[in-house]
């Protein structure tokens, strides 16, 4: 009885101090204190001001060269260099492996799933693909022509490498 008593308490308290969280910045954004987290939700989000839906963007065409693209650190995914709108990529199958399979990759051209993916987690190799690499796209996106949101200044390991040795 006391602990049920006890957890009612915990949880009146928590409410309380959860509202008055929620109070306090009601209050903050009446009387005109600006509650923007900065620029880059601005951008994001467009023109449209935070109490209110901004319309959604179009939705970008895919990159579609079908070429190899270069890593910029060991152990990157590959990007996927064409579209997958209306694959079926789930429990019942994996429209991937149509082409990118052991077997298929004569056939279709395409580069053969890394042997990384026929591997469980203890690093005993498998003779399938693995369940815990079966879903492409956890690591594996395509790549959308869009404009940069943010400025990039990622510098990839070889770059790094030769700023390195010339200094």
């Amino acid at each position: 009885m006391r602990i049920s008593k006890r957890l009612t308490l915990i949880g009146i308290a928590s409410f309380t101090v959860f509202f008055a969280a929620v109070a306090g910045s009601t209050l903050m954004a009446q009387e005109g204190v600006s509650l923007s987290t900065g620029k880059s939700i601005a951008i994001l989000m467009g023109s449209a001001p935070m109490d209110q839906n901004a319309s959604a963007p179009r939705i970008p065409q895919t990159e579609e060269t079908d070429r190899r693209r270069a890593r910029n650190y060991p152990e990157q995914p590959p990007i996927i260099p064409h579209k997958i709108d209306g694959y079926q990529l789930d429990m019942n199958g994996n429209q991937c492996l149509s082409c990118h399979a052991r077997g298929r990759v004569e056939e279709s051209g395409a580069p053969m799933v890394s042997v990384t993916h026929f591997m469980d987690r203890d690093g005993q190799a498998l003779a399938t693909v693995s369940p815990r690499r079966y879903f492409c796209n956890q690591c594996h996106v395509v790549q959308a022509r869009v404009p940069a949101l943010i400025n990039n200044t990622f510098v990839d390991v070889d770059t790094l490498l030769s700023i390195q040795n010339q200094q």
